[in-house]
């Protein structure tokens, strides 16, 4: 797009063409203008778009509207600053100024500390998550916030709260000591779509951050070639990697795990209690239960997947597909079970009277203190909880979840698990969607993964995250082909 823009303002329309084209010229440079502005020149008007970020999509729709130079429209915004790194920050800030002098009133669902700070009355909701949450905890402007007592976020905003910078850090600055992990992994020659022959090397046993401005190669580096090379190698992977001459280190690690924010699943069947495992030990529990051995139930009986026990009306799904014709499937609730999954029958088998569908429908925090006493549910369940989810329910369906939040579910999956202490793990901005309590909680878990041996690497643009690194490897200097090298480590 930045090499798009001259080329449209350089054209040059006779008195004819004007009446013809002037319009359309006028609306394509001011769209590609604000495109611009607001970080996304790296990108290509022929990009696919299934291949874009949320906050990319939301950028662009926002262009549309802002061609349109409407008025006394009100806009709703969720987090558009994913993906964003600081710098386009102020760039997105003034484009959404521009839309608000108009005349229009734009509402925005936000955690960036800079967009906080400049908007013009804040709402904050709290005090906690899920059912501990729900009600406007302080209001008004940035200033009034940080004042008020009640405000979690205002506390953050006066520096009550913070997150504290680490007082020792895994590595010395320069790479100059040994990393803790016994070594280093090194790729070398990596020339995956903007790479420029790029050479990495990352400290085994450190917490290390990816940073760079959007489309300046991260993912390119690390999801595409660093990832896919360490897994075809370690996992036998058959996904091919990006183009490099070698890589080395790796007998020092066992396991490679990518933590990406793919959804779960696309259908309700898949929920964060199947996708972590602890719905199996739930089962298990329920067909142990008295009631459920008279009636000679096994633990098939309580899955919403197998018939027997499972609505058959919706399959299990608690909800019925409507197919629409040229537009997306619509899911509606199950009239005969109204939601819960189950048979009559099932739902009569009781753990400390409640049924197996209420246990989907609990949130996690609750479900804990439910099964605090079989530790093997508990395991999986206080994972979920230390990482921020407390608030979800165990059978939310999966095309509900946020991006963040699958990707905390996967991670969840991955802590519960036996741990070698020599692995792997690679995330791809982990804090989307985290207020900064959370990003807290976050960190203190990823921590006590290095802490444990293990490595960790994240793509990340967030401030708080990238000031308690162990390790940082900077991107740049620019997106698309200006970018594509490493400026700084």
């Amino acid at each position: 797009l930045a090499e798009s823009l001259p080329l449209l303002k350089a054209v040059k329309l006779s008195a004819p063409q004007r009446k013809i084209a002037g319009d359309l010229l006028n609306e394509a440079t001011s769209r590609l203008s604000f495109l611009v502005d607001v970080g996304l020149d790296y990108l290509t008007l022929a990009r696919p778009l299934p291949t874009l970020s949320g906050g990319e999509t939301q950028r662009i729709r926002l262009a549309g509207q802002i061609g349109r130079a409407l008025t006394g429209v009100l806009y709703v915004l969720d987090e558009p600053t994913i993906g964003l790194h600081p710098r386009d920050n102020d760039r997105l800030l003034e484009a959404l100024k521009r839309l608000r002098d108009l005349g229009n009133t734009v509402v925005m669902v936000e955690h960036d500390r800079e967009v906080l700070a400049a908007a013009d009355r804040l709402y904050d909701f709290g005090p906690g998550a899920g059912r501990f949450g729900g009600t406007i905890t302080a209001q008004g402007t940035p200033k009034e916030l940080s004042k008020a007592a009640a405000s979690l976020t205002g506390q953050y905003l006066s520096g009550k709260k913070e997150i504290a910078i680490p007082s020792t850090r895994r590595m010395e600055a320069g790479g100059e000591s040994d990393p803790p992990g016994g070594g280093w992994i090194e790729l070398l020659g990596a020339r995956q779509h903007n790479l420029h022959d790029v050479d990495l090397r990352l400290p085994l046993g450190t917490f290390t951050c990816i940073t760079g401005v959007s489309g300046s190669g991260k993912s390119s580096l690390i999801e595409d070639t660093l990832a896919r090379a360490v897994a075809k190698r370690l996992n036998r992977a058959t996904e091919t990697p990006g183009p490099h001459n070698e890589i080395r280190g790796l007998e020092l690690i066992n396991k490679v795990i990518v933590v990406d924010q793919q959804p779960l699943g696309n259908t309700p069947a898949s929920n964060p209690a199947t996708y972590t495992g602890v719905f199996e030990s739930i089962r298990d529990l329920f067909a142990r239960l008295p009631e459920a051995r008279v009636r000679g139930y096994q633990a098939g009986r309580f899955s919403f997947n197998r018939p027997g026990g499972r609505c058959d009306d919706c399959e299990g799904n608690g909800q019925k597909c409507i197919q629409m014709h040229f537009l997306p499937d619509v899911w509606v609730e199950c009239e005969t079970c109204h939601g819960k999954r189950y048979n009559r029958e099932t739902l009569g088998v009781t753990y400390r009277w409640h049924s197996i569908a209420d246990v989907l429908e609990m949130p996690i925090g609750q479900a804990l203190e439910l099964f605090e006493n079989i530790p093997k549910i508990r395991r999986y369940l206080a994972t979920l909880c230390a990482i921020g989810l407390d608030y979800l329910t165990l059978g939310q369906p999966a095309p509900t979840l946020s991006g963040g939040e699958a990707q905390r579910v996967k991670l969840a999956a991955e802590l519960a698990r036996p741990d070698t202490g020599k692995t792997l793990y690679i995330l791809d901005e982990p804090t989307t969607g985290l207020h900064f309590d959370d990003i807290d909680k976050l960190l203190k878990v990823l921590n006590s993964l290095v802490q444990q041996g293990n490595t960790v690497v994240v793509i990340e643009h967030n401030l708080d995250v990238i000031k308690t690194a162990d390790w940082i490897v900077d991107m740049g200097p620019e997106a698309g082909d200006a970018g594509g090298r490493i400026v700084g480590v």
